[in-house]
């Protein structure tokens, strides 16, 4: 599931974001500044950022080009200015788009969807590490000439491992994604599950493996074609 970022600290933009985007399917966190989006973006790793431009403690500018300096994820910024000069901040900054409060909710749809496909997070359904082929339609996982038959969690953790390989991801950030910001589990499951991928790669000649980041995370090493 697509996870989005939402900052802004209009509580009543913020709360008509993430009902409209979760009826539509998206997972969506909240912040009220830019200094909580941060943290946030740190411990789940959001596929786009929706970013207020006026807004206290960090101001979305500010917000953005954080993001741009640290990290590949993809931002909209929202604001309640359309002159010219706002939106070439905004650009400058580093953002991908721009909307101008008030908005209409179909109108933030349409331009979300334009930017993640731009991004490759929801239109690329096929995933090549290596000779590891993943296609999130079909759900199909092929080593080579091999198919790797995996259940729906371990399927769903290898993909997102795959999606930024060598990349290293938080063991929450792999939590959230893959079972929730609900799950009452402990770290335990996902090490488990780690553990099972593992050894069903291992009995395939491929070049595709999993790295153990001691005390963070886990990445899958390989080269993206």
């Amino acid at each position: 599931m697509v996870v989005i970022l939402a900052v802004d600290d209009d509580v009543h933009t913020l709360e008509l974001i993430s009902i409209y985007l979760s009826q539509t399917g998206y997972r969506v966190i909240k912040a009220t500044n830019g200094k909580e989006g941060l943290a946030l973006i740190e411990n789940v790793a959001p596929d786009l950022a929706i970013v207020d431009v006026m807004m206290p403690i960090m101001d979305g500018l500010t917000l953005t080009k954080q993001i741009r300096d640290q990290y590949d994820i993809p931002v909209l910024l929202l604001t309640a200015k359309g002159r010219l000069e706002d939106k070439e901040k905004g650009y400058l900054a580093g953002s991908d788009d721009y909307l101008v409060k008030p908005f209409e909710p179909k109108e933030l749809l349409f331009r979300i969807r334009a930017i993640l496909r731009r991004y490759d997070k929801t239109s690329d359904a096929d995933i090549q590490v290596g000779n590891l082929s993943i296609n999130r339609k079909s759900f199909e996982v092929h080593v080579g000439e091999d198919i790797l038959v995996l259940p729906l969690k371990e399927f769903e953790l290898l993909s997102k491992l795959a999606t930024k390989p060598n990349q290293v991801f938080t063991r929450d950030q792999l939590i959230v994604s893959v079972w929730g910001v609900d799950f009452e589990g402990d770290e335990q499951t996902l090490s488990v599950h780690i553990k099972r991928i593992r050894e069903r790669l291992n009995k395939l000649e491929t070049d595709i493996h999993i790295t153990t980041v001691r005390g963070i995370g886990y990445k899958l090493e390989g080269n993206r074609l």
